[in-house]
């Protein structure tokens, strides 16, 4: 006598169904793009929108997709800051393509989480060959790569992989000094550093009082300055304290300062100061040959990130680490319970990935950098990142045009630092920051375009970041004539 179990579960992931409801959201997303530049670029809601906008619980019972998309383009929609939008100029981009979007579908349709080797050897192996891939598009030097003693691994971004290699650096140093002594440890940076460094100090339980920040100066276009490093080393080794990590910069997040690599490693060579450099924004860029020496001088650092999220056309979230020594990552990230052992990792012949990173579970986000990489190639990728940087070049001579505005800091790559002049108000008692401030929040309440800003030295200034995938010339021809509109009233209201 026979009869269906009472426990038959529920198939879903029905291929058919799958197929239906897949291709609608490619649909859904599609026009997304096709209309993105309909919407006001930085979202116009106020806080606790949604809450008045969503139910108060969740459904009991299934919601066909219609109904949820139809709430996503009514009620999300709305609430989102268009990072995609060909007029977002804030931050920094973090743009996409085709092959990313698609290779993002395919790795979260496998959802391995390629945690150690045998968990999903291809996911290990593909990543260890990428990154190799794309160090030699970098021109590292071989120490760097697998094949030749080091290797590279993808994070979810340079927070992470400031951590890891400071953690590493931390327990190198312990292991000789002994764990009672992590009071005297001190990291350095300059004031241009990103806040990611201090937040890692915190985490790796150094001391507030052992953070040094270097001041930099209009003088050295806002650089790490090699002899202020180096005088602030001796003085702390002078008052008994010891000298751990320096996190150098390659395109600060403000100004996109470059710091002097080569000199500023022959300071951490003569102390024995971990060197890792932080190319998060302006890494992609050093693939072209023509910017690959703002990294002169990596071959003397002990590890090195960039974020292909960023420029390199890559959806979030995808940043590269290279290490010259991975044991430093693995001795002090590895973790071997039971349930983990296998004779693979037993061999020491393979790559346990869960060893260089914080968490144990890992994306397979090799697939979409491997599939970005084939998909466009080396020179179309470089002649991408050139294109960003000659529309800024473009928007540099705009702003040039001018005389009412300014360019605060030289630019280096495709990010243009700009204000209203001093001189446009100069028979005004209204402070120059306070015009500045409301021509940007003019500019960012309009819509039409989303600017944000930044202050060094003392001075407020607005930051276009020219990178997004979608933006062409037009669209920086539009954003300087809407700019030159607000600057016209705000300017008539003050002079």
């Amino acid at each position: 006598m026979g009869s269906q179990s009472i426990y038959t579960k529920e198939n879903l992931l029905d291929s058919n169904e799958f197929r239906k409801q897949a291709h609608m959201m490619i649909d859904f997303i599609a026009d997304y793009y096709e209309n993105i530049e309909k919407y006001p670029v930085l979202s116009q809601v106020q806080p606790g929108y949604l809450q008045n906008l969503l139910p108060k619980s969740a459904p009991y019972y299934p919601e066909p997709i219609e109904s949820i998309l139809k709430d996503v383009q009514e009620h999300i929609v709305p609430g989102l800051t268009h990072w995609q939008s060909p007029n977002f100029f804030a931050y920094f981009p973090a743009n996409g393509s085709i092959a990313s979007f698609l290779s993002e579908m395919l790795m979260t349709g496998f959802n391995v989480a390629g945690l150690n080797w045998v968990s999903s050897p291809a996911a290990t192996e593909l990543e260890s060959i990428v990154t190799d891939w794309l160090g030699q598009m970098l021109v590292l030097p071989k120490s760097f790569l697998f094949s030749g003693g080091g290797g590279g691994v993808i994070h979810g971004s340079s927070c992470e992989a400031i951590l890891c290699t400071l953690l590493a650096a931390r327990d190198q140093v312990l292991s000789t000094i002994g764990s009672d002594s992590i009071g005297k440890l001190v990291v350095y940076c300059s004031d241009q550093t990103h806040s990611a460094f201090r937040k890692a100090s915190k985490i790796a339980g150094i001391h507030s009082r052992n953070f040094r920040v270097i001041k930099s100066t209009r003088s050295t276009s806002f650089a790490l300055s090699p002899h202020l490093l180096r005088s602030t080393i001796c003085s702390d080794i002078e008052d008994g304290l010891i000298p751990l990590y320096l996190c150098a910069t390659v395109g600060t997040t403000s100004t996109t300062a470059v710091d002097p690599l080569g000199p500023l490693c022959d300071v951490t060579k003569d102390y024995g100061i971990w060197a890792h450099i932080d190319a998060a924004y302006a890494g992609s860029i050093c693939i072209c040959p023509e910017f690959r020496h703002f990294i002169d001088g990596v071959e003397a650092a002990n590890s090195f990130s960039f974020n292909p999220h960023k420029l390199l056309v890559t959806m979030l979230d995808c940043c590269c680490l290279w290490v010259k020594d991975p044991n430093a990552l693995i001795n002090s990230l590895s973790t071997n319970p039971e349930y983990l052992r296998n004779k693979a990792t037993d061999s020491k012949q393979v790559v346990d990935y869960k060893d260089w990173q914080i968490s144990l579970s890992r994306r397979f986000r090799a697939m979409k950098l491997w599939i970005v990489l084939r998909s466009y190639g080396v020179e179309k990728l470089r002649n991408v990142l050139r294109s960003n940087v000659e529309l800024a070049k473009l928007f540099e001579g705009l702003v040039g045009t001018d005389k009412r505005f300014e360019i605060v800091v030289p630019r280096k790559f495709s990010l243009v630092c700009f204000r209203i002049s001093p001189s446009a108000i100069s028979k005004c008692k209204t402070n120059i920051d306070e015009i500045n401030k409301t021509l940007l929040e003019s500019i960012n309440a309009s819509g039409r375009l989303y600017m944000t800003h930044t202050v060094v030295d003392g001075v407020f200034m607005l930051r276009c970041a020219i990178g997004a995938t979608l933006t062409q010339e037009a669209h920086v021809l539009a954003a300087w004539n809407v700019i030159k509109k607000h600057a016209d009233v705000i300017l008539n209201m003050h002079v």
